[in-house]
C-alpha cells in the first residue's frame, strides 16, 4: 500500500528520491512505479547484467551482492559525473564545477537504467575499492507523461542511503551495534569536502520539486 501511494504521488507530479542499501535491503521499493525498476537486488529484480551477480566487498561475510565497496564509513569516495553532465552533479564552488565526492560505504546497492524507462540515465558512478570495478551511484528519471496520461514527476534512484545519514557525515554520531566495519576518518580530516555533498543534497531538493503551477 505504501509503494502504491508513493507511485500515485509521482503520477501527480511529485518528485521521489528512492534509496536503499546492500543485497535485499530495501527491496520493497521495487514496486514503486518507474524508479523502483532502477534498483537491482539479490533475490528479486536482479541486475540484467549477470556479471554483476558476484560479491564485491569480501570483508563482511554476512552480506552478499550487490555490495559494492566504495570505502569505509566516515571516508569519502571519488565520484565521476557521467556525460553529458546532469544538473544534479553541478557544483559552482568546486574547481571542476562538479560534485566530486560522496560519503563512502563498504557495501552499496545496485542501480541502473531499466529497459522500460526511456527518460532515465546514469548520472554518477563510483569505483569499488575492493575490486576496482565501476558501479552506478545514481540514476535520474526525468518528467514525462506515462501511457495512462499521468504527468510523472522526476525521480532519483540512489545506490545507498549511507550517502545521506548522520554517521557517514560524522562518525561521532555513532552507529547501530550491528555495524562491524571499522570507520575511516577522511571526513573528519577534510571536512571542507563535505560542502560538495551538501550541494548535491540541495540540488536534489530543488530538482525533485514539482514545477510551480
Amino acid at each position: 500500500k505504501d509503494c502504491e501511494g508513493i507511485t500515485r504521488f509521482r503520477q501527480r507530479g511529485g518528485g521521489i528520491l528512492a534509496t536503499r542499501d546492500h543485497q535485499d535491503l530495501g527491496s520493497s521499493i521495487c514496486t514503486i512505479g518507474g524508479v523502483g525498476a532502477a534498483h537491482f537486488f539479490h533475490a528479486r529484480h536482479t541486475d540484467p547484467d549477470e556479471s554483476q551477480h558476484t560479491r564485491d566487498d569480501q570483508d563482511t561475510k554476512s552480506i552478499s551482492w550487490p555490495n559494492y565497496h566504495s570505502g569505509s564509513n566516515g571516508d569519502y569516495q571519488r565520484v565521476t559525473a557521467a556525460e553529458p553532465i546532469h544538473e544534479l552533479m553541478r557544483n559552482p564552488a568546486s574547481p571542476s564545477g562538479l560534485i566530486e565526492f560522496f560519503p563512502a560505504h563498504p557495501h552499496e546497492g545496485g542501480v541502473g537504467v531499466p529497459p522500460s524507462e526511456s527518460r532515465a540515465r546514469v548520472i554518477a558512478t563510483g569505483i569499488s575499492q575492493a575490486t576496482g570495478r565501476p558501479f552506478n551511484l545514481a540514476v535520474a528519471l526525468e518528467r514525462g507523461m506515462d501511457q495512462h496520461g499521468n504527468n510523472l514527476g522526476r525521480a532519483v534512484a540512489e545506490s545507498s542511503f549511507h550517502h545521506f545519514v548522520d554517521y557517514n557525515w560524522d562518525i561521532d554520531h555513532g552507529c547501530p551495534s550491528f555495524v562491524e566495519e571499522p570507520p575511516g576518518d577522511g571526513i573528519k580530516r577534510e571536512p571542507e569536502k563535505l560542502e560538495g555533498v551538501k550541494t548535491y543534497v540541495r540540488n536534489l531538493a530543488v530538482w525533485l520539486a514539482p514545477p510551480a503551477p
